[in-house]
């Protein structure tokens, strides 16, 4: 016989998990949507195809990497990276914006810096997950 355990959530990390889970799954469904339409965003938004195939699997690969770790034993760790690549992500898009690496339109001005906002949003929720599990 064989026994299936799943991770032991508890009330103080509860909110993490939920928090990163939120992000995995959004983050994901937003990489595929992009795979699905890059053409015409790159179109839209002054990158290349290459460019948003690429971000678009890298936003499926991070969703499922970011999910996989809401599930470990142990979240603290998982949720520490999970803000830090929030974080770098955000001042990422930031830099794309004002350094002109592509000659973005204004709609990839939006895009880019709502994708922005997006992880500094789940940030600060993962941040608030990892405060609360201190309390």
């Amino acid at each position: 016989m064989s026994a299936i355990t799943a991770p032991t959530t508890t009330a103080k990390d509860s909110f993490l998990r939920f928090a990163m889970r939120l992000d995995a799954v959004a983050t994901g469904i937003g990489g595929v949507a992009g795979l699905a339409i890059a053409p015409w965003l790159a179109e839209v938004s002054g990158t290349t195809p290459a460019f948003e195939y690429s971000m678009g699997v890298f936003f499926v690969v991070y969703g499922v990497a970011v999910f996989a770790l809401s599930r470990a034993r142990h979240v603290r760790v998982p949720g520490i990276a999970a803000v830090v690549g929030n974080l770098v992500y955000t001042a990422l898009a930031v830099l794309v914006v004002l350094a002109g690496v592509w000659p973005l339109t204004t709609m990839g001005v939006v895009l880019t810096l709502g994708s922005g906002v997006f992880t500094l949003v789940m940030a600060d929720l993962q941040y608030l997950g990892l405060r609360r599990m201190r309390a």
